[in-house]
């Protein structure tokens, strides 16, 4: 379905888009630096690049993909508005985190947090279920992770009560592998075929195969984080294998040299890579093995990174010069894909500096992922 990331019926605004971009990439910068200097509290700091860049950016990428995916229209302007109001109600959890704000303010802004992705829920159900036909099963993946998100701001009141340590854990979790990981899944198997150029029938299948399994272990994973860590053990079968099966039809039908001769889709399967990684380290966390500061660096860097940057190499274009392809679209997608090996390999090779404790290494690595990703486009006679 290579038309599901190419155009919708009436392509997104652009201008709307682009902004959630840029501001996605400067906020994972800004994490890691800030978490890996101190200047921020760790939870401040991933919240920097959660709260205020990948929460608007998912949302924006749900504006684009629902439309084609239920075939339908584009979305109103009441529902185009969400991601940048998420992205306000971000600004103030990194100031409640950091105690800039009163305490209140955190729980305020998480039932906000929450109605939003209540809000989106409902217009993502609603283009499913008034579809022509039978919608993409790529849409149920965007509506659960959006009900795992409004699942997870209800942890947040209950922080500062005598379970507070459970309702942080069961909050990261429910957050980063169940929202961002249920949503990044349901897209990826659409969005490599399309990266790559040849079809692969198998990418629907896949959705609708995985769908629950994947759903299950997300919600396994946070409820054994907080209530009892070793059933988190128990949801890294329902989640790994899924992923397993996917790489190795990415092999079957693109080969690996496919791949990694495409900064786009090299960045996109390392992006995946990362998050199994991130998969038995989130567990090791959950069950008291691995610190909560590496973890989350190693998030950023190891997974969010190489996902946004391989995304975006592939979006950007679509929504620079919406509608058919056109050569200033391919042009500025050669132009983007330059480079994507090295800054894949640099994110990676971050996020595991983190991973093993050696902040000031990882943010070297990662930043100069970063460096690559920015200036490499610029100097490329492609």
């Amino acid at each position: 379905m290579q038309e599901v990331v190419e155009s919708a019926v009436r392509p997104v605004r652009r201008s709307s888009m682009i902004p959630l971009a840029v501001t996605a990439l400067l906020s994972f910068l800004l994490a890691l630096t800030l978490g890996a200097t101190e200047a921020l509290a760790p939870a401040a700091a991933m919240h920097v690049a959660f709260a205020m860049g990948v929460v608007p950016l998912i949302f924006g990428a749900m504006l684009h993909f629902i439309p084609v995916l239920t075939r339908s229209d584009t979305p109103g302007k009441a529902i185009m508005v969400l991601p940048f109001v998420v992205q306000i109600l971000g600004v103030l959890v990194v100031g409640a985190m950091q105690g800039w704000l009163p305490r209140w303010a955190l729980h305020a802004v998480a039932f906000a947090n929450g109605m939003v992705a209540v809000a989106l829920w409902v217009w993502v159900s609603d283009r499913a279920r008034q579809c022509v036909g039978k919608p993409h099963p790529g849409w149920a993946w965007y509506a659960a992770s959006l009900a795992v998100l409004a699942l997870a701001m209800l942890a947040v009141p209950f922080m500062d009560s005598e379970h507070g340590r459970a309702a942080r854990l069961a909050h990261m979790h429910l957050n980063t592998l169940g929202f961002v990981g249920l949503a990044a899944l349901g897209t990826l198997p659409v969005l490599m075929p399309t990266v790559i150029g040849v079809p692969e029938l198998q990418a629907a299948w896949w959705l609708h195969r995985w769908f629950l399994p994947t759903l299950a272990g997300a919600l396994v994973l946070g409820a054994g984080a907080a209530l009892y860590p070793p059933l988190a053990l128990l949801s890294l079968p329902l989640l790994l294998a899924g992923m397993v099966v996917l790489v190795r039809r990415w092999l079957g039908v693109f080969g690996w040299p496919a791949i990694w001769n495409n900064g786009a889709a090299v960045s996109l399967g390392l992006s995946l890579i990362g998050l199994a990684i991130l998969l038995l380290t989130g567990a090791a966390h959950g069950l008291g093995y691995w610190p909560a500061r590496p973890a989350i660096a190693g998030f950023v860097a190891c997974f969010l990174l190489p996902l946004v940057s391989g995304a975006l190499t592939q979006l950007l274009p679509v929504w620079r010069h919406p509608g058919p392809m056109t050569a200033e679209r391919e042009a500025l997608r050669a132009r983007l894909a330059a480079g994507g090996q090295l800054r894949s390999l640099l994110f990676v090779a971050g996020g595991l500096a983190f991973l093993a404790e050696h902040a000031v290494l990882g943010l070297v690595l990662a930043g100069a992922g970063v460096l690559v990703t920015v200036f490499a486009p610029i100097f490329s006679k492609r």
